[in-house]
């Protein structure tokens, strides 16, 4: 993305923030470093089209009813409405949070989240192990090999790892995860300082690494049938678009020890959703088609 989209974009992002904060043209510019001729420059084209507005009392800028049609464009993406619909169906089922996950290029963001607070609200999650295993298992071949690398490029006993359970995830249908919110708060903030934004000396490199292989591997669930309870964050499952790709994730969040049974049936469960959603999207896909 070039620069000059790049600032547009973070400027109705951050507009979009959730919260009662309200922005005027000096905050907008401290808050993404910017100078006040861009964001001037920027926020009067973006109020000429009605995506922003100015308060003529207070002077600040909230998001504009030019967006409207972008966000019903949005809300009518196949699969998305009944993704949210079924997390509400299974949070009152199981009694334990549900949502719903999208991917945004090398992002991931939970759009929907039912029966509880999202552990990471707005937040963008990197593409990258330990998350999107739901994704990566129905990705193709160099996607999922991308993926694999982005946590173990020097550590060829986690690629294979990585890359077993991937075929394991896609076999069974199912993801299950491990991975607290907490930690996986701490894997973010890894992937984050290690971003390549910032230049880090080799040995916090290293240790960065090291951290990164232990949070990839924490999550793996003891698969041998007499595996105890064990600690379960989300066991997710993929709705595929017509491609056989993942469209999104549908999860169920327990964030308590379960016994293995009991995660087959949400697993199951899950399976029984997503499949549903994407059956009748589509259907209705083919039934908008143009004839002839």
């Amino acid at each position: 993305m070039s620069a000059p989209t790049s600032r547009v974009v973070e400027i109705i992002e951050l507009l979009a923030r959730p919260g009662d904060t309200r922005l005027r043209y000096s905050d907008i510019a401290r808050e993404l470093g910017l100078t006040q001729a861009t964001t001037h420059a920027i926020l009067t084209t973006l109020c000429d089209r009605g995506w922003v507005i100015r308060d003529l009392v207070d002077k600040t800028f909230t998001l504009g009813p030019g967006l409207v049609p972008v966000a019903a464009a949005v809300n009518t993406r196949p699969f998305v409405d009944e993704a949210r619909v079924a997390a509400v169906e299974l949070t009152a089922e199981f009694g334990y949070a549900a949502s719903v996950t999208e991917k945004l290029g090398d992002s991931l963001q939970i759009t929907a989240f039912e029966g509880g607070e999202s552990p990471w609200p707005g937040d963008r999650i990197p593409y990258a192990p330990p998350f999107g295993a739901g994704f990566a298992a129905w990705d193709t071949d160099a996607e999922r090999q991308a993926w694999i690398q982005r946590a173990a490029s020097s550590n060829a006993a986690i690629a294979e790892r990585l890359a077993d359970t991937l075929a394991r995830i896609r076999e069974r249908g199912f993801d299950v995860d491990g991975t607290s919110p907490a930690v996986a708060r701490a894997a973010n903030l890894v992937g984050t300082l290690d971003s390549g934004a910032i230049a880090l000396p080799q040995n916090v490199r290293e240790m960065l690494d090291r951290l990164r292989v232990e949070f990839t591997t924490m999550g793996f669930p003891d698969d041998s049938a007499d595996s105890p309870n064990q600690p379960v964050a989300a066991v997710t499952a993929p709705v595929l678009d017509r491609h056989g790709h993942t469209a999104l994730l549908l999860a169920v969040h327990p964030l308590v020890d379960l016994p293995p049974r009991r995660v087959e049936t949400i697993g199951k469960r899950l399976i029984r959703a997503t499949a549903a959603i994407s059956g009748r999207a589509a259907g209705s896909s083919r039934s908008r088609r143009p004839s002839g």
